[in-house]
């Protein structure tokens, strides 16, 4: 028979209640200063030469971003898997170059069906598993399933496979561009308001402010987008904080929808610049950047917090190059090329990482870094396993972070949104493509009606604009450059590890071109 407990006993003692407790938190306190809470903020159509922290020319005020270069890392050969949006958000999230899934060419529309299949890992994915809550606030842009009527979308039903599906306990945001119908906002499957109008402006009525016309809800306006998904971001900093401190952080990425058409920057930024409304819109997205810098701050989670800002591709022509030149400004600062090109202004872009005590405040790197290390790196700080599948294109960053010079990584493979590849080893690229691959001049019809070679060949170390192609004159170079790529292409990885497959059978070498031994 068990001892009988007297009414002023305890059956256990209060100081080793206390004592577990106080373990409990020390170990939750542990945790929280080991894994960071992290921040991911991508930029849409932001050009290299666009922020004072990779551009000394730069002609248009970034404050809070120089502010976070200064307090943090700068990378100068910082690089997007594509050089447009969807297939670089494809790249970021799954650690994987995007032209390995069945996106060939091209970008989804706001009504297409999702492109990352559930069991495919994702940052998602691999920060839950880690232990974080994870959240996505922004721009998706990698498709989700609408409930549809014929061709008609029904949103008074749920959206299925959004990024719920890809590892994120919850999202709020729109499905494509800010310039792709439908303009509704839905909060992890559910419509927040039904549409009640159709609106679009042209180009014609709107030189940067155009959208396409489409349905749009009575909550979404698209002038207020913009700050509201930063107010958005700001509130759940703040709703998330205790938890943070307690041992559970939190991880989120906010792929934003500037400075994207339609550029629509509001007062006070209108006119900001001085120069157009494409750099007003650039002043905007930074003064929010102030905004969530100060939330961290004012939550006490600023030194315990990773954050890192970058874009998903080079400056679009929607930011009017011939008139920001004529103020001094180029969005490619220096380099050929912008958005939609396989150029070094396509794919080239800003890549900014703060994290107080593990990363030397005002440093600046040439590491070769690519969007799609991100998944690597955080595999590294929350000592997740390496695993088959996830980050088969990423290094970990973690090594330039504690002041290397490299992550490993010595080769690049670049895309652009007509499909062209590039491959860079060293500072040796080769793209193959008679022309940009894209928008800029010359587009590839263009440039095959001119009869120029199939492939360039550059030295970006002494010809950092592209402009001499040495494709003639070192052919062995250029069959070891085809070779690495075939290998990487087979492989379905660039970094160590046993193949695994692509989701499709990839062709690389444009016409009339062939692999050889010799």
């Amino acid at each position: 028979m068990p001892d009988k407990v007297l009414p002023f006993q305890s059956p256990t003692p209060w100081f080793a209640i206390v004592g577990v407790l106080t373990i409990v938190l020390l170990a939750n306190a542990a945790l929280a200063a080991e894994h960071p809470n992290v921040i991911v903020v991508m930029a849409d159509d932001l050009g290299i030469g666009d922020v004072s922290p990779t551009n000394e020319n730069c002609k248009i005020k970034t404050p809070h971003l120089q502010k976070l270069a200064n307090e943090g890392l700068t990378f100068l050969d910082a690089h997007t898997p594509s050089s447009v949006c969807t297939p670089t958000r494809y790249g970021l999230l799954t650690g994987r170059y995007n032209w390995r899934s069945r996106l060939e060419r091209g970008v989804l529309s706001g009504t297409s069906e999702h492109l990352i299949p559930a069991d495919r890992p994702t940052l998602g994915h691999l920060m839950r598993h880690a232990g974080y809550h994870t959240a996505m606030i922004g721009k998706w842009h990698l498709g989700w399933d609408w409930h549809k009527n014929g061709k008609d979308i029904d949103f008074t039903q749920p959206v299925t496979n959004g990024p719920d599906i890809n590892g994120f306990d919850q999202y709020y945001g729109h499905c494509g561009s800010l310039d792709m119908p439908p303009y509704v906002w839905v909060d992890t499957g559910r419509v927040t308001a039904q549409p009640d109008r159709e609106e679009g402006v042209t180009k014609n009525q709107d030189r940067y402010g155009w959208y396409r016309n489409g349905p749009i809800g009575s909550d979404f306006h698209i002038k207020e987008v913009l700050p509201h998904l930063f107010d958005k971001s700001m509130a759940h900093i703040r709703s998330r904080a205790d938890e943070a401190k307690a041992g559970k952080p939190f991880f989120l990425y906010l792929p934003l929808p500037a400075p994207h058409t339609p550029i629509v920057p509001v007062p006070p930024f209108k006119d900001a610049s001085g120069l157009n409304p494409y750099a007003d819109f650039v002043m905007q997205v930074d003064h929010h950047m102030g905004q969530l810098l100060g939330t961290l701050k004012e939550a006490g989670l600023e030194e315990n917090t990773l954050i890192i800002f970058t874009s998903d591709n080079g400056c679009s022509p929607e930011g009017n190059f011939e008139l920001l030149k004529k103020h001094g400004h180029d969005p490619s600062a220096g380099y050929r090329g912008h958005k939609a090109d396989i150029y070094e202004g396509g794919h080239r872009v800003p890549f900014i990482a703060r994290w107080p005590g593990h990363i030397e405040a005002g440093r600046t790197t040439r590491a070769l870094t690519c969007l799609t290390d991100i998944y690597s790196t955080l595999e590294a700080i929350t000592g997740e396993p390496r695993k088959a599948l996830g980050g088969e294109d990423g290094y970990s960053l973690l090594p330039v972070f504690n002041g290397e010079e490299s992550s490993g990584r010595d080769t690049l493979i670049s895309h652009s949104i007509g499909g062209s590849f590039a491959i860079r080893q060293g500072s040796w690229k080769l793209c193959l493509s008679a022309g940009s691959g894209g928008w800029s001049t010359p587009r590839e019809p263009d440039a095959k009606k001119l009869n120029l070679p199939p492939m360039q060949l550059f030295n970006l170390e002494i010809d950092p604009g592209e402009q001499q192609n040495l494709l003639a004159v070192e052919p062995e170079r250029v069959r070891q450059l085809l070779r690495l790529l075939d290998d990487q292409v087979r492989n379905g990885r660039c970094t160590p590890g046993n193949a695994v497959a692509n989701d499709r059978k990839i062709d690389f070498l444009p016409d009339g071109v062939e692999l050889t031994d010799q």
